[in-house]
């Protein structure tokens, strides 16, 4: 399938898309992929033996995930969801591709995202969940609270998108969830530098995690609903 077939900036633009710049901009959309994708995605998305976010690897992927990731990248689906959230020129900045199979109940801790990030991006391709607000993206109002919702949750469905700007305010999280959430996630980066020092640092931990995922699922497992962390 052609990659710009696959994800059309066009349909941003749904009835059902939320757009919200205050207290900081987001945007939530529904239906971004195509049904006719479904098989080939979820057949091509890459089996990581840990769970957490790792730094995009073609090899890991096959060639649908791959042509997803290389639409997600580009720069004129950087410049339209710019234009939508009022940051000029998004497709400038470096972006950092990060995949995730599965999560431990410790991730998702209220947090802003890194000052070095501009924007972040989220695309779920999850075919089913469970029927339950363990692990639906949230936009918050408070970094002190989970339920402190801006938007209605989204869940981790296929098609499922999210991208908001990174503000000092921009806090986001999601109740503790173990199990396989399947997510793509694109972040603008203020630099190259920046681009390569998170790349070393995941495949540090995407090593670590081989290594030593007992103790990955132990940390944290039991943590607050509300917890949080400043990026």
């Amino acid at each position: 399938m052609n990659s710009a077939v696959l994800l059309d900036p066009a349909r941003l633009d749904r009835p059902d898309t939320d757009i919200r710049l205050e207290p900081f901009p987001f945007l939530i959309a529904h239906g971004q992929l195509p049904d006719e994708a479904r098989g080939d995605l979820e057949r091509d998305f890459p089996r990581y033996a840990s769970a957490g976010f790792f730094p995009y690897d073609a090899a890991d992927c096959g060639p649908s995930v791959n042509a997803l990731v290389q639409r997600l990248s580009s720069a004129d689906f950087a410049s339209a969801v710019g234009q939508r959230l009022g940051i000029p020129n998004l497709g400038q900045f470096p972006t950092l591709i990060t995949l995730c199979r599965s999560l431990n109940k410790r991730h998702g801790t209220i947090h802003t995202d890194s000052k070095s990030k501009v924007a972040t991006a989220l695309l779920y391709l999850n075919p089913m969940w469970p029927d339950t607000s363990d692990g639906c993206l949230r936009f918050l109002g408070s970094i002190d609270s989970i339920d402190s919702v801006l938007a209605p949750e989204l869940k981790p469905l296929y098609g499922e998108f999210a991208v908001f700007k990174r503000c000092d305010n921009s806090f986001h999280g999601h109740l503790p969830y173990e199990g396989e959430r399947r997510v793509i996630q694109v972040a603008w980066l203020t630099s190259e530098a920046e681009k390569l020092r998170k790349t070393r640092r995941g495949k540090f931990a995407r090593a670590f995690k081989w290594i030593f995922g007992s103790l990955d699922r132990q940390l944290g497992a039991d943590r607050d609903r509300n917890a949080s962390h400043r990026d």
